[in-house]
């Protein structure tokens, strides 16, 4: 009983000091990431039957017959009523550690996550493919909580989530959702999306957009009249267009093209900084797809993205590396934090060079010179 004691109060500090992930290896104490750092706490190193006893405390059995037979297993669990804890254990070295990242239990509303305005309409829409991309870790389950948990407190659609594990629990507002897990209610994201057409859906989410078949399965839902939201590891519009239209064989790539061009409604990348002063703030890259943007997509100029994002801030869209000048301006991340993010960080160096230089010639004009004082 003693061990359940122990995972509790590490999940009691983890909740009240709100670091995202708590690490347990044999050989070192619990280790907390808060705010982008790892912290050792101050208490006993871990045994190896330590490890066993926390993995056993809150693994279910099928996971625990996973990790035997493939070396790793993947599981969510609720921690009462104060969070959600997405875990991960394996083996490493014969020994078994865990990560557990901590899914908070309330949606930010999207202007609190620094959302640019339009992505709220451009989910609003009756049907397309939104995707949400960036790194692991960068932020992408919480903007997509966000955007579901605002379709559902204003409009009465039937929204479906797919995911791997299930992450932020959904309840009934105005719509109706139904939140199905892989490997527990269905066995592939391609099967439950495919499945999905037939429940009458209005929203699908697909947890990951892993392989072909899902990819496949996505864009076809998309163009018959849903939301479909998804998520991809790529750092910025254009490469997530590109990896999307990659994931084909040569001979479907210009059907893929095709069908993308006129299902896509938007991309949104995002990354992670630590903020000045504690806690952490997004920088979000967003394309939003236009006619003209299909065009691009339909005749493989997608090399071409990058620049029309730019030309594109009328339509709500903006890159990265201006997100990132932009919180290093408004005075909320270090140079040396957005210079790490930046898709281009020898341009923006120049750029940031240029406007302290600005900046002090301003400080200089508004000196007056001595003579004038009396």
């Amino acid at each position: 009983m003693a061990q359940n004691i122990l995972i509790d109060k590490l999940l009691q500090a983890c909740v009240k000091q709100g670091a995202s992930d708590i690490h347990i290896v044999v050989g070192q104490p619990p280790v907390f990431r808060l705010h982008g750092r790892m912290r050792r706490l101050e208490t006993k190193t871990l045994e190896q039957e330590d490890t066993v006893a926390l993995m056993k405390s809150i693994a279910p059995e099928r996971c625990q017959r996973e990790l035997q037979e493939a070396g790793s297993a993947d599981f969510g669990f609720a921690f009462g009523d104060q969070a959600r804890f997405r875990v991960s254990i394996f083996k490493q070295r014969g020994q078994i550690s865990m990560v557990l990242r901590q899914i908070p239990n309330d949606y930010l509303p999207p202007e609190k996550l620094g959302l640019p305005e339009v992505v709220t309409k451009l989910v609003m829409r009756p049907r397309g493919l939104f995707l949400v991309t960036g790194p692991t870790g960068s932020g992408k389950s919480t903007t997509l909580a966000s955007l579901v948990n605002y379709i559902n407190e204003n409009v009465d659609h039937h929204i479906i989530t797919i995911e791997d594990p299930i992450e932020f629990y959904h309840y009934h507002k105005k719509s109706t959702v139904n939140q199905r897990e892989v490997h527990v209610d269905v066995p592939s994201f391609s099967e439950a999306i495919r499945r999905a057409l037939r429940q009458d859906p209005d929203v699908i989410l697909v947890g990951e957009m892993r392989d072909l078949e899902t990819i496949e399965a996505a864009i076809t839902a998309a163009e018959t009249g849903h939301v479909v939201f998804g998520t991809l590891h790529t750092s910025s519009a254009q490469g997530t267009i590109n990896r999307i239209i990659d994931a084909f064989p040569g001979n479907l790539q210009d059907q893929i093209r095709t069908q993308l061009a006129s299902s896509i409604i938007g991309v949104l990348a995002q990354t992670l900084l630590p903020r000045i002063g504690g806690g952490r703030c997004a920088a979000y890259e967003l394309l939003v797809v236009t006619p003209g943007i299909g065009n691009l997509i339909r005749e493989n100029k997608i090399f071409r993205i990058t620049s029309s994002i730019q030309t594109g801030s009328k339509h709500g869209m903006q890159l990265m590396d201006d997100a990132l000048f932009k919180l290093w301006k408004e005075e909320k991340c270090t140079i040396e934090d957005v210079l790490s993010k930046a898709h281009n960080p020898d341009d923006l160096a120049k750029r940031i060079v240029n406007a302290k230089r600005g900046m002090e010639e301003e400080d200089k004009d508004l000196h007056v010179p001595e003579a004038f004082k009396h």
